[in-house]
Protein backbone atom coordinates (compact mmCIF):
# COMPACT_ATOMS: atom_id res chain seq x y z
CA UNK A 1 0.00 0.00 0.00
CA UNK A 2 1.47 3.15 -0.94
CA UNK A 3 1.57 6.57 1.37
CA UNK A 4 0.29 9.62 0.88
CA UNK A 5 1.23 12.81 3.15
CA UNK A 6 -1.05 15.81 3.21
CA UNK A 7 -0.60 19.70 4.75
CA UNK A 8 -3.63 21.35 4.36
CA UNK A 9 -6.51 22.65 6.01
CA UNK A 10 -9.66 21.58 7.47
CA UNK A 11 -12.60 22.79 8.99
CA UNK A 12 -16.41 22.85 8.54
CA UNK A 13 -18.35 24.18 4.96
CA UNK A 14 -21.91 25.35 4.61
CA UNK A 15 -22.98 24.97 0.65
CA UNK A 16 -25.93 26.75 -0.39
CA UNK A 17 -27.66 25.72 -3.95
CA UNK A 18 -29.04 29.44 -5.40
CA UNK A 19 -30.21 29.83 -8.76
CA UNK A 20 -27.43 32.43 -9.79
CA UNK A 21 -24.99 34.20 -7.82
CA UNK A 22 -25.41 37.67 -6.39
CA UNK A 23 -25.26 41.09 -8.37
CA UNK A 24 -24.31 44.14 -6.77
CA UNK A 25 -26.46 44.80 -3.83
CA UNK A 26 -28.68 41.87 -4.38
CA UNK A 27 -30.21 39.92 -2.01
CA UNK A 28 -31.49 35.90 -2.88
CA UNK A 29 -32.69 32.93 -1.14
CA UNK A 30 -31.30 29.82 -1.23
CA UNK A 31 -32.80 26.50 -2.41
CA UNK A 32 -31.27 24.48 -0.30
CA UNK A 33 -28.25 24.14 2.61
CA UNK A 34 -25.84 21.68 4.17
CA UNK A 35 -22.78 20.97 6.22
CA UNK A 36 -19.75 19.57 5.41
CA UNK A 37 -16.35 18.95 6.78
CA UNK A 38 -14.27 20.96 3.78
CA UNK A 39 -10.66 21.94 2.71
CA UNK A 40 -8.24 21.46 -0.10
CA UNK A 41 -6.19 19.57 2.59
CA UNK A 42 -8.63 17.18 4.02
CA UNK A 43 -10.46 17.08 0.55
CA UNK A 44 -7.51 15.64 -0.88
CA UNK A 45 -6.41 13.23 2.04
CA UNK A 46 -9.92 11.61 1.53
CA UNK A 47 -9.76 11.42 -2.36
CA UNK A 48 -6.13 9.51 -1.72
CA UNK A 49 -8.04 7.10 0.85
CA UNK A 50 -10.56 6.70 -1.27
CA UNK A 51 -8.00 5.50 -3.83
CA UNK A 52 -6.84 2.79 -1.06
CA UNK A 53 -3.47 4.58 -0.02
CA UNK A 54 -2.49 5.12 3.54
CA UNK A 55 -2.79 8.49 3.80
CA UNK A 56 -1.49 11.23 6.90
CA UNK A 57 -3.13 14.54 6.91
CA UNK A 58 -1.85 17.78 9.18
CA UNK A 59 -3.91 20.34 9.96
CA UNK A 60 -5.04 22.96 12.49
CA UNK A 61 -8.02 23.48 14.21
CA UNK A 62 -9.19 25.52 17.12
CA UNK A 63 -10.58 24.32 20.13
CA UNK A 64 -14.02 24.26 19.46
CA UNK A 65 -16.73 21.82 18.06
CA UNK A 66 -15.71 22.19 14.30
CA UNK A 67 -12.40 20.72 15.15
CA UNK A 68 -13.77 17.70 16.91
CA UNK A 69 -15.02 17.07 13.56
CA UNK A 70 -12.24 17.31 11.63
CA UNK A 71 -11.03 14.67 14.08
CA UNK A 72 -13.69 12.42 13.33
CA UNK A 73 -13.81 13.20 9.67
CA UNK A 74 -10.19 11.69 9.50
CA UNK A 75 -11.37 9.28 11.46
CA UNK A 76 -14.49 8.15 9.50
CA UNK A 77 -12.17 7.79 6.16
CA UNK A 78 -9.45 5.93 7.55
CA UNK A 79 -6.94 9.10 7.65
CA UNK A 80 -3.96 9.27 10.41
CA UNK A 81 -5.19 12.48 11.32
CA UNK A 82 -2.38 14.95 13.09
CA UNK A 83 -4.28 18.01 14.48
CA UNK A 84 -2.40 20.99 16.15
CA UNK A 85 -5.13 22.92 18.01
CA UNK A 86 -4.83 26.51 18.50
CA UNK A 87 -6.62 27.19 21.55
CA UNK A 88 -8.82 30.28 21.67
CA UNK A 89 -8.88 29.96 17.84
CA UNK A 90 -11.57 29.12 15.70
CA UNK A 91 -11.36 25.67 12.75
CA UNK A 92 -11.81 27.32 9.43
CA UNK A 93 -14.61 28.15 7.96
CA UNK A 94 -16.01 28.72 4.54
CA UNK A 95 -19.08 29.29 2.80
CA UNK A 96 -19.75 27.71 -0.49
CA UNK A 97 -22.81 28.94 -3.21
CA UNK A 98 -23.17 26.80 -5.77
CA UNK A 99 -25.62 28.02 -9.08
CA UNK A 100 -27.80 25.93 -11.34
CA UNK A 101 -24.85 25.37 -13.41
CA UNK A 102 -23.15 23.90 -11.23
CA UNK A 103 -20.35 26.24 -10.89
CA UNK A 104 -19.23 27.70 -7.39
CA UNK A 105 -18.11 30.48 -5.52
CA UNK A 106 -16.64 29.99 -1.83
CA UNK A 107 -15.85 32.51 0.74
CA UNK A 108 -13.60 31.63 3.69
CA UNK A 109 -12.06 32.09 7.19
CA UNK A 110 -9.17 31.13 8.66
CA UNK A 111 -7.83 32.00 12.20
CA UNK A 112 -6.72 28.40 13.59
CA UNK A 113 -3.19 28.16 11.20
CA UNK A 114 -0.34 25.79 10.83
CA UNK A 115 3.17 26.80 12.01
CA UNK A 116 6.64 25.86 10.68
CA UNK A 117 7.17 23.79 13.87
CA UNK A 118 4.00 21.63 13.60
CA UNK A 119 5.13 20.80 10.36
CA UNK A 120 8.38 18.98 12.21
CA UNK A 121 6.37 16.84 14.68
CA UNK A 122 5.31 15.48 11.25
CA UNK A 123 8.57 14.58 9.89
CA UNK A 124 8.26 11.04 10.17
CA UNK A 125 5.08 10.88 8.44
CA UNK A 126 6.96 12.66 5.24
CA UNK A 127 9.65 10.70 5.66
CA UNK A 128 8.12 7.50 5.53
CA UNK A 129 5.66 8.75 2.65
CA UNK A 130 5.81 8.32 -1.19
CA UNK A 131 4.39 11.29 -2.10
CA UNK A 132 4.02 14.71 -0.05
CA UNK A 133 0.80 16.94 -1.14
CA UNK A 134 0.80 20.14 -0.86
CA UNK A 135 -1.59 23.60 -1.24
CA UNK A 136 -1.23 27.24 -0.60
CA UNK A 137 -3.96 27.50 1.77
CA UNK A 138 -1.23 27.07 4.39
CA UNK A 139 1.59 29.48 5.28
CA UNK A 140 4.03 29.63 3.02
CA UNK A 141 6.48 28.89 6.15
CA UNK A 142 4.74 25.82 6.20
CA UNK A 143 4.96 24.62 2.93
CA UNK A 144 8.83 25.77 2.47
CA UNK A 145 9.75 23.50 5.70
CA UNK A 146 7.61 20.76 4.21
CA UNK A 147 9.61 20.87 0.90
CA UNK A 148 13.23 20.47 2.85
CA UNK A 149 12.22 17.81 4.62
CA UNK A 150 10.96 15.78 1.67
CA UNK A 151 14.39 16.84 0.24
CA UNK A 152 15.87 15.65 2.85
CA UNK A 153 14.36 12.11 2.59
CA UNK A 154 14.06 12.06 -1.25
CA UNK A 155 10.40 12.25 -1.57
CA UNK A 156 8.13 13.34 -4.27
CA UNK A 157 6.46 17.11 -3.88
CA UNK A 158 2.94 17.75 -5.83
CA UNK A 159 1.96 21.17 -5.15
CA UNK A 160 -1.75 22.30 -6.03
CA UNK A 161 -0.89 26.45 -6.27
CA UNK A 162 -4.46 27.42 -5.02
CA UNK A 163 -4.72 29.96 -3.90
CA UNK A 164 -2.08 31.88 -5.97
CA UNK A 165 0.78 32.94 -4.51
CA UNK A 166 4.61 33.62 -5.95
CA UNK A 167 6.75 29.96 -5.53
CA UNK A 168 10.41 30.67 -4.87
CA UNK A 169 12.98 28.89 -7.09
CA UNK A 170 14.26 26.83 -4.32
CA UNK A 171 11.00 25.38 -3.44
CA UNK A 172 10.18 24.65 -7.43
CA UNK A 173 13.41 22.77 -8.01
CA UNK A 174 12.11 20.50 -5.71
CA UNK A 175 8.55 20.03 -6.68
CA UNK A 176 7.89 16.98 -9.10
CA UNK A 177 4.53 18.74 -10.24
CA UNK A 178 2.53 21.73 -10.02
CA UNK A 179 -1.18 21.25 -10.59
CA UNK A 180 -2.50 24.49 -11.47
CA UNK A 181 -5.91 25.33 -13.12
CA UNK A 182 -6.28 27.52 -15.83
CA UNK A 183 -6.48 30.47 -14.34
CA UNK A 184 -3.54 30.01 -11.51
CA UNK A 185 -1.34 28.87 -14.73
CA UNK A 186 -1.31 32.23 -15.64
CA UNK A 187 -0.53 33.66 -12.47
CA UNK A 188 3.07 31.13 -12.23
CA UNK A 189 5.99 30.96 -13.88
CA UNK A 190 5.73 27.27 -15.64
CA UNK A 191 9.67 27.37 -16.39
CA UNK A 192 10.28 27.10 -12.92
CA UNK A 193 8.86 23.39 -12.73
CA UNK A 194 10.04 19.95 -14.22
CA UNK A 195 5.95 18.84 -15.00
CA UNK A 196 3.46 21.36 -15.32
CA UNK A 197 -0.64 19.35 -15.01
CA UNK A 198 -2.85 21.83 -15.92
CA UNK A 199 -6.50 20.93 -14.85
CA UNK A 200 -9.06 22.45 -17.43
CA UNK A 201 -12.51 21.58 -15.86
CA UNK A 202 -14.92 19.61 -18.61
CA UNK A 203 -11.98 19.62 -21.45
CA UNK A 204 -9.78 17.36 -18.68
CA UNK A 205 -5.94 18.29 -18.29
CA UNK A 206 -3.13 18.83 -20.26
CA UNK A 207 0.39 17.60 -19.44
CA UNK A 208 3.29 20.55 -20.39
CA UNK A 209 1.48 21.67 -22.67
CA UNK A 210 2.36 18.37 -24.40
CA UNK A 211 -0.66 16.04 -23.89
CA UNK A 212 -3.85 16.22 -23.49
CA UNK A 213 -6.27 14.41 -21.51
CA UNK A 214 -10.16 13.94 -22.36
CA UNK A 215 -12.62 14.82 -19.75
CA UNK A 216 -15.15 12.19 -19.37
CA UNK A 217 -18.55 13.32 -20.50
CA UNK A 218 -20.80 13.94 -17.71
CA UNK A 219 -24.13 16.49 -16.52
CA UNK A 220 -22.04 18.90 -14.31
CA UNK A 221 -24.80 19.37 -10.28
CA UNK A 222 -21.63 20.77 -8.21
CA UNK A 223 -17.96 21.30 -9.23
CA UNK A 224 -16.60 22.42 -5.91
CA UNK A 225 -13.92 19.79 -4.91
CA UNK A 226 -13.38 18.52 -8.24
CA UNK A 227 -9.53 20.21 -8.52
CA UNK A 228 -8.90 18.63 -4.95
CA UNK A 229 -10.43 14.87 -6.24
CA UNK A 230 -7.79 15.28 -9.21
CA UNK A 231 -4.88 15.91 -6.81
CA UNK A 232 -5.73 13.33 -4.44
CA UNK A 233 -5.95 10.37 -7.08
CA UNK A 234 -3.01 11.68 -9.16
CA UNK A 235 -0.93 11.22 -6.27
CA UNK A 236 -2.00 7.93 -5.28
CA UNK A 237 -1.38 6.94 -9.21
CA UNK A 238 2.46 8.00 -9.39
CA UNK A 239 2.69 6.61 -5.62
CA UNK A 240 2.34 3.50 -7.70
CA UNK A 241 4.19 3.79 -10.41
CA UNK A 242 2.00 5.15 -12.97
CA UNK A 243 3.58 7.02 -15.84
CA UNK A 244 2.27 10.77 -15.55
CA UNK A 245 -0.72 10.37 -18.68
CA UNK A 246 -1.74 7.17 -17.05
CA UNK A 247 -1.93 8.95 -13.57
CA UNK A 248 -3.86 11.87 -15.20
CA UNK A 249 -6.19 9.40 -17.28
CA UNK A 250 -7.29 8.12 -13.81
CA UNK A 251 -7.23 11.97 -11.81
CA UNK A 252 -9.82 13.23 -14.91
CA UNK A 253 -12.27 10.20 -14.73
CA UNK A 254 -12.43 10.65 -10.65
CA UNK A 255 -12.70 14.41 -11.09
CA UNK A 256 -15.23 14.04 -13.85
CA UNK A 257 -17.57 12.09 -11.53
CA UNK A 258 -17.06 13.91 -8.30
CA UNK A 259 -19.04 16.66 -10.03
CA UNK A 260 -22.17 14.49 -10.89
CA UNK A 261 -23.34 15.15 -7.09
CA UNK A 262 -23.87 17.73 -4.18
CA UNK A 263 -21.14 18.54 -2.18
CA UNK A 264 -17.38 16.91 -1.49
CA UNK A 265 -16.60 14.44 0.50
CA UNK A 266 -19.34 12.36 -0.50
CA UNK A 267 -18.91 12.78 -4.09
CA UNK A 268 -15.37 11.68 -4.57
CA UNK A 269 -15.44 8.47 -5.94
CA UNK A 270 -13.90 5.37 -5.16
CA UNK A 271 -11.16 3.87 -6.86
CA UNK A 272 -14.01 0.94 -8.21
CA UNK A 273 -16.03 3.85 -8.92
CA UNK A 274 -13.22 5.49 -11.47
CA UNK A 275 -12.09 2.12 -12.81
CA UNK A 276 -15.59 0.89 -13.18
CA UNK A 277 -16.13 4.25 -15.14
CA UNK A 278 -13.02 3.92 -17.19
CA UNK A 279 -14.02 0.35 -18.38
CA UNK A 280 -17.25 1.87 -19.80
CA UNK A 281 -15.33 4.83 -21.41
Amino acid sequence: MVKIAVIGICGNSIFMNVDHFHQKGETIAANSVFEEIGGKGINQAVAAAKMGANVSFLGAIGDDGDGEKCRQTAKEYGINGFFAQKNKMRTTFAVILTDKNGENQVTGFRSAELEAKDVLDFEDEIANSDILLLQHEVPEEVNECAIEIAKKHNVKVILNPAPIRPIADKNAEVIFAVTPNEQERQAININQFKNVITTLGKNGCSINDKNFIKAIKVNPIDTTGAGDTFNGVFAVCLAEGMDIETACKYAVCASGISVTKKGVLTAIPTREEIERKMGNE
